[in-house]
């Protein structure tokens, strides 16, 4: 779920997936590798304050 709401949230903001890896200084394909591993709280973290979101917010199941 954290992949998918990454990725919709680096289509909003017009980046890559990889662009967001390098802003933040994950390594290459770190963030692909959350589709069946959780991430750090540190890099979630990151991530979600670069998207300008929570991480509650890329860890929820909008779906539902």
């Amino acid at each position: 779920m954290i992949y998918e709401n990454i990725k919709k949230h680096c289509e909003e903001k017009k980046i890559t997936i990889t662009e967001l890896e390098r802003a933040v200084g994950l390594s290459n394909n770190a963030i692909g590798k959350w589709r069946t591993c959780a991430p750090s709280v540190e890099n979630a973290k990151k991530v979600a304050d670069y998207l300008g979101t929570t991480v509650d917010e890329l860890i929820l199941d909008k779906s539902k």
